[in-house]
C-alpha cells in the first residue's frame, strides 16, 4: 500500500461529524465560560458604584457571583475532558463500523459505554437547555437599561425635567433587596452608567455568553445524534460479527467432515 492509499484509508477512518460536533462545543463552552466570567464580575463592579452602595446590601449576590464563577471552571474543565472523550468515542465507533471484516471487532462492554454515552448527553442537552434560559436573563435586564438610556438620548424627550422622571429600579428584578440605597438610577445619571465601558463591555459579554450556550447546546444535540446512530451501528455490528463466527464455525465444521470422509474412502480403497 503506497503513501496515498494509507492517507485515504487514515481521512477515511477520521469521524468529521464528531470532530465538528467537538468543535462546536468547545467554542460554545469557551464562549459561555470566559464572557460569562468577565461580565459576571463587570456586573458586581457596576452594582457596587451605582445601585448599591452599602457593601452588606449586595453581600449575598456578591458571594453567588463568586459561587458561579467557580462553577464556570469547573464546566470548562468539565466539557473539555468530556468532549475529548465523546470524540474518541466517535473514532471507536467508526473502527467498529469500518473493520467489521478485520480483527476489530465489537464488544458487550463498548456498547455498553456507548449506550451510557446517548444518556449522559441527553442529560446534559437538557440542563444546558436550562443554562441557555437562564443566560438569557442578564441580557433581558441589560437591554432593559440600555433601552432607557436610548429613550434618555431621544430627541422626544421634553426637557430636563421629562428626563429626569425616567428611571431604573434594579431592586425589582429581585438581585438586591429593596432597602439597597440607592437602588434606582434616573436621568443622566442612568445615561452616564450606559456610557462607561464596565456596562458597554458586561452588556456585549452577556450577549456573546448566551450565544455561547447556545452554541453548546447545538453541539449537544449533534452529540446525541452522532451517539444513537453510532449505537445502532454497533447492534448492527455486533449481530453480524455473531453471524460470521457461527457462519465461519459450520464452514469448519463441514470442512472437518469432508475431510474426515475423505480419509475414510481412502482407508476403504
Amino acid at each position: 500500500m503506497g503513501c496515498f492509499e494509507c492517507c485515504i484509508k487514515c481521512l477515511g477512518g477520521v469521524p468529521y461529524a464528531s470532530l465538528v460536533a467537538t468543535i462546536l462545543c468547545f467554542s460554545g463552552v469557551a464562549l459561555f465560560c470566559g464572557c460569562g466570567h468577565v461580565a459576571l464580575a463587570g456586573t458586581v463592579a457596576i452594582l457596587e458604584q451605582h445601585f448599591s452602595t452599602n457593601t452588606s446590601d449586595h453581600a449575598l449576590l456578591s458571594e453567588v457571583i463568586q459561587l458561579m464563577q467557580y462553577v464556570i471552571y469547573g464546566i470548562a474543565s468539565f466539557f473539555f475532558l468530556y468532549g475529548i472523550i465523546l470524540l474518541a468515542e466517535g473514532f471507536y465507533t467508526t473502527s467498529a463500523v469500518k473493520e467489521l471484516h478485520g480483527e476489530f471487532k465489537t464488544t458487550a462492554c463498548g456498547r455498553c459505554i456507548s449506550g451510557m454515552f446517548v444518556f449522559l448527553t441527553y442529560v446534559l442537552g437538557v440542563a444546558w437547555l436550562g443554562v441557555f434560559g437562564f443566560s438569557a436573563v442578564p441580557v433581558f435586564m441589560f437591554y432593559n437599561i440600555w433601552s432607557t438610556c436610548e429613550v434618555i438620548k431621544s430627541p422626544q424627550t421634553n426637557g430636563t425635567s421629562g428626563v429626569e422622571q425616567i428611571c431604573v429600579d434594579v431592586r425589582q428584578y429581585g438581585i438586591i433587596p429593596w432597602n439597597a440605597f440607592p437602588g434606582k438610577i434616573c436621568g443622566s445619571a442612568l445615561e452616564n452608567i450606559c456610557n462607561t465601558n464596565e456596562f458597554y463591555m458586561s452588556y456585549h459579554l452577556f450577549i456573546v455568553a448566551c450565544a455561547g450556550a447556545g452554541a453548546t447546546v447545538i453541539a449537544l444535540i449533534h452529540f446525541l445524534m452522532i451517539l444513537s446512530s453510532n449505537w445502532a451501528y454497533l447492534k448492527d455490528a455486533s449481530k453480524m460479527q455473531a453471524y460470521q463466527d457461527i457462519k465461519a464455525k459450520e464452514e469448519q465444521e463441514l470442512q472437518d467432515i469432508q475431510s474426515r470422509s475423505k480419509e475414510q474412502l481412502n482407508s476403504y480403497t
